[in-house]
This record gives structure tokens, sequence and C-alpha cells, in this order.
């Protein structure tokens, strides 16, 4: 599974609400397979963006100390 980037969390919360625009249109038009195709992508729009908001939570928000690298030379 792919990790959204924190930085496009707006264009996936823009991409949410064109998604429900389109339902919206494809429901008043009566194109019921359309509407049940697109709330397959919301429901999955929906889970990575549930899914950003964890990520962001658990992560730690301090630095983490990797240490200097040892080549076989120095050794």
């Amino acid at each position: 599974m792919l990790r959204v980037d924190p930085a496009q969390r707006r264009r996936l919360e823009e991409i949410i609400r064109n998604l429900t625009d389109r339902i919206d249109e494809a429901r008043a038009n009566g194109w019921l397979g359309e509407v049940q195709g697109i709330q397959i992508s919301l429901e999955a729009a929906r889970s990575k963006l549930a899914s950003l908001d964890r990520l962001a939570r658990n992560r730690p928000r301090t630095s983490v100390n990797l240490g200097m690298p040892i080549t076989p030379a120095e050794r």
C-alpha cells in the first residue's frame, strides 16, 4: 500500500469533495452504477485520509539519532 505524502492532505480533501459532488450529480441523473463506482473511490480516499491522520498522531515529534557509520577501515 502506498502512503500519502502529508503535504498532499489538502489535495486529498479536495478529491473527497469532488467525489461527493460527482455522487450527487450521478444520483440526480439516475446513474446508479456510476454512484456505486464513485462510492468505492470515495471510501478509498477517506481511508487514505484516516491513514494520514493516524500517521500524523503516531509520528514521533523528535528527531532520531542514527549515529555515525563505521567503515571497515576505521575498525
